[in-house]
Order: structure tokens, then sequence, then C-alpha cells
């Protein structure tokens, strides 16, 4: 899973005496060149020549396809998904379960291979999405926050419609606005669950848990007053933040023990994640099957049996009414 904010620089010192305390500390991607539609980058953006590897599991990946889904690019940018489950060895490949197929380029079992056809020696993470360059065989950016930014932008040419090509979930008169709630959203609820979850001690936790509820406090105060995180338009922020929601009740609270309050249990949270939802496009990359079985049957170390959980049960489809806010 990519870091799903500005790539962190982790000053060594600081990540050992955080792991000493048992928190838990996010390794930074590795690939950071950008696809643009002229080419000066070096990656033009072209019909069928890029590759996305996924997990419809991982919140950082759904972003890719979430995005990819709204502007049209589904037969612009090809698509593979790995395995639910997440061994010792990483992410592979399979056909033998509902939406996974078997990697279409190079036959791979797992994806740290397509790491190291772009990079014999790469000794980081192998992680979700990756955005791959079929022409050169190399890796253009595996970090997901600004994979999403090259969807939005960089291959408008291929968008199948005008309201597609129009679509702008970064526009410039509120990238400022954006930017700031990213720069909270991201290390306090997306990474928060994890810094909660995989916590080492109950300092660490305590720590995480309590930024992560204040910072929900927070959103539902700024939902009750506009439909969208910045105002009355989706933006990249309300799907960086939606992929943590749509698995928050399913996972989140069970799992990593964040039961203090269930996503239900906000007003406005609730109905804004059934907003989304139900906004054309992304409720089909939404697969809580996949979601589930990844955490529960992969996280040994927190369930040990690897014992998915029946439930709950949530009706995403019901009515959500913020369409009426402010009219």
């Amino acid at each position: 899973m990519s870091t799903g904010g500005k790539p962190p620089v982790l000053d060594r010192s600081d990540a050992d005496d955080r792991l000493k305390k048992g928190e838990f500390v996010r390794g930074a991607t590795a690939f950071h060149n950008e696809v643009t539609a002229d080419g000066s980058s070096g990656f033009k953006s072209e019909a069928n020549r890029y590759h996305l590897y996924v997990s419809l599991a991982c919140p950082w990946a759904h972003r890719a396809l979430i995005v990819s889904q709204l502007k049209g690019l589904q037969d612009v940018i090809s698509m593979t998904a790995v395995d639910w489950f997440m061994g010792q060895k990483g992410w592979n490949f399979t056909d033998e379960k509902p939406k996974c197929s078997k990697d279409p380029l190079f036959g791979a079992k797992y994806l740290s291979e397509i790491y190291f056809k772009s990079d014999p020696n790469y000794g980081g993470r192998y992680t979700v999405p990756v955005l791959f360059d079929k022409k050169t065989n190399v890796i253009v950016n595996n970090e997901s926050s600004e994979i999403i930014r090259m969807l939005n932008t960089e291959f408008n040419e291929f968008c199948k419609t005008e309201e597609q090509k129009k679509l702008d979930l970064y526009p410039k008169s509120i990238q400022k606005q954006i930017d700031e709630v990213n720069d909270w959203v991201y290390p306090y609820i997306n990474n928060g669950v994890y810094r909660s979850g995989f916590a080492r001690s109950q300092e660490a936790y305590d720590e995480a848990v309590k930024q992560l509820f204040e910072h929900l406090d927070k959103v539902e105060d700024i939902l009750s007053k506009t439909r969208y995180l910045t105002g009355d338009q989706l933006t990249e922020t309300d799907i960086r933040l939606f992929t943590t929601f749509i698995r928050f009740d399913t996972v989140y609270v069970g799992h990593f023990k964040c039961n203090k309050k269930r996503i239900m249990d906000y007003p406005n949270l609730w109905a804004y994640t059934r907003d989304i939802y139900q906004t054309d496009g992304i409720n089909v990359t939404c697969d809580q099957e996949h979601i589930q079985k990844h955490y529960q049957q992969s996280h040994i170390s927190i369930n040990p049996y690897g014992i998915v959980a029946i439930g709950p049960d949530l009706d995403f489809n019901k009515p959500h009414g913020r369409d009426q806010l402010n009219k």
C-alpha cells in the first residue's frame, strides 16, 4: 500500500524511536515519475500503454480505481487485481478467486517480480497501486496520491464523454484548500486506522485512536455544513477519505480496534459515505469480500486463525439526502 499522502522523508532515528514505543511507521514509496499529456516527462499519455496493478482490498489502490472509473479510462489503462490474501512474499496473482487475475504482462507469480522488472536492485516494499509502462517495462509510479492526479488531468483526450473530460477532482481554484484537508485527513484518519490497528503498545494505540476520533468528529462538523469536504463539489480529498470510510465499519471497527464509534453512528459521515458510494461509477469499484477477507485473513498477528467476521449488514444504497444540503 502506498503512503497516500506526500511521500514522507523519514528520519531514521525518529522512526527507530517510534518503533520502540510501539508506533506503526509506514514506509515511503519509491517510484515518482509522471505521465504527462505532452510527453515532457518522458512518459506520454497514450491509450493501451500503461497498466495498473491494484488490490480491491487496499484503500490506496482503491483511489486509483475510482478516479480511473470516473474519468472513463477503463479501456485506456488496463488493470489487474491481485489476490486478496497477502502472505509473507507479498501480493500474488491468481485467477482462482473472484475479480482476481493472473499477471497478463509477464506471467509473474508475485507483484515483487514486477518491481524487479523495473529495478533489479529494488530493496523496498512491494505496494499497490503500481502504474506500469508497458512500452519501456518500468514502473512509472507507485504513489497513489500522485497517480490519481495524473489520471485526473493527463489522459483527458481519451475520456469517453465530455463530462468525464471536464471532471476535475483537483481544481486550481481550491487546490490550497484541498491540500490543507489532505494534510490532516491522511495522517490522522487514512493512516490513523493503521496506526491504531498495528500499534504495539497501549501508549501508541491510545494516541493514534484518540487522534483518529478527534478528526472524525472534525469531519462530522464540516459535513454538517457542506455536502463535500471542500464545498459543493466532489474532489480528490473526498475520494481519499471515502476509501477509508467504506472499510471502517466492516474492518477497522473490529479488526483495528477503532470501536469508539462506527461511521453509522455519525449522521453526516454515514450519509456522506452513501452519497459518494451512489455516485455513478464508484459503487462498482467497492468489493467487501476482498476487503474483509484481505484484512482478516492476511493479518495473522492480529487475527491468527484468519476467521472472517460475518457483518455488519450495511445498506450503502439507502437514500442519503446530501444533495439537498444548503438548498
